[in-house]
């Protein structure tokens, strides 16, 4: 008896094409955001592999599937937790549903899977949170091939339409800040060196003190917890460094280390100064009320999904990287020098 042969699938049209499923889904509903070459090229794998589309299911499919996926790295702490939050929200409002994957490590091999786990979803457009510093991002142009994507929170790639918070203003608007009061022994808690805005905030920090000729290498690690932030201030006594005000990182690291100077018997601000980063609702109650630096991630969820349906609507849109600027919220925790 002859076996019934295996039914040809999209998948294999895009493997045997070599580009994506959703590529091929396109070619097959005729969108027009596909190259001449690109079109060819699949509809003469579709004559060679014998493909015969399911019309039935076709039926139920337009050019359009108004679904964006958010390819996220870090959703557990708050900046990258914020921009997805605020990225879907505004998505939904804008009309779109909204595929969300999370990777546990930004390397090569998790967004390639991450992107290969989409081949079976019509998606219109991609967001890809990556704060992790690499090498390859400039790669993933190729990766998703016509999809148009955006990338947020990474650094500016030529021939990348991207969405970023400027790091390094915010970083100066802190440290400037504490010099303007009359600090200069000034300490910081970094975040984790391989995040990109960790590594920005950390440059900024040390070119805005080499300008006003002050001392930088009062840095120390930290990993955006509390807990790292309390036991940096430790490391800063017991190196026996001087200081009379502290940038951090995040804001949770900035209550670490206002704890840790509270159980040395110093006083916030009176004896130091403490400004930390992200504007979290909580930083507003702390004891004292925490200067920080505000990032709108509403702003950034809006500008991120407005600019991809952009791109999705007209392949024509400019590519360039989109730039919001943080602002310095002053209250309690910063005063003059003493």
């Amino acid at each position: 008896m002859k076996l019934p042969q295996k039914k040809v699938t999209l998948n294999d049209v895009a493997n045997h094409s070599d580009v994506s499923y959703q590529t091929v889904s396109r070619v097959i509903n005729n969108h027009p955001s596909v190259s001449k070459e690109t079109r060819k090229r699949v509809l003469d794998s579709i004559r060679e592999l014998n493909y015969h589309p399911n019309h039935a299911a076709r039926s139920l499919v337009t050019s359009r599937s108004d679904m964006i996926a958010i390819i996220s790295f870090g959703g557990t702490f708050y900046g990258p937790g914020q921009m997805v939050s605020n990225i879907t929200k505004h998505a939904k409002n804008s009309g779109y549903r909204v595929s969300l994957s999370s990777v546990q490590q930004l390397g090569r091999a998790d967004i390639r899977a991450a992107l290969n786990d989409l081949h079976g979803h019509l998606i219109d457009g991609i967001i890809m949170v990556a704060p992790i510093v690499s090498d390859f991002m400039h790669e993933v142009k190729d990766w998703v091939g016509d999809i148009p994507f955006i990338q947020i929170d990474t650094k500016s790639q030529p021939g990348i339409p991207s969405v970023a918070i400027e790091q390094g203003y915010g970083s100066r608007l802190a440290v400037e800040h504490l010099i303007g009061l009359g600090h200069r022994q000034i300490a910081e808690i970094s975040g984790p060196m391989n995040w990109y805005d960790a590594n920005l905030r950390h440059q900024s920090w040390v070119a805005t003190m080499a300008q006003h000729n002050l001392p930088h290498h009062l840095s120390i690690e930290g990993n955006w917890s509390a807990q790292s932030g309390y036991e940096a201030v430790q490391a800063l006594f017991k190196s026996g460094a001087a200081f009379t005000g502290v940038v951090a990182a995040n804001d949770q690291m900035a209550l670490g280390a206002i704890a840790a100077l509270h159980e040395r018997g110093l006083c916030v601000p009176q004896d130091v100064s403490v400004v930390g980063f992200d504007g979290i609702p909580e930083s507003a109650y702390f004891l004292p009320a925490l200067t920080t630096v505000h990032q709108d991630f509403e702003a950034l969820g809006a500008q991120s999904v407005e600019y991809l349906v952009s791109l999705m609507k007209n392949p024509d849109t400019p590519i360039h990287q989109r730039v919001l600027y943080p602002e310095l919220v002053i209250r309690k925790s910063t005063a003059p020098a003493t």
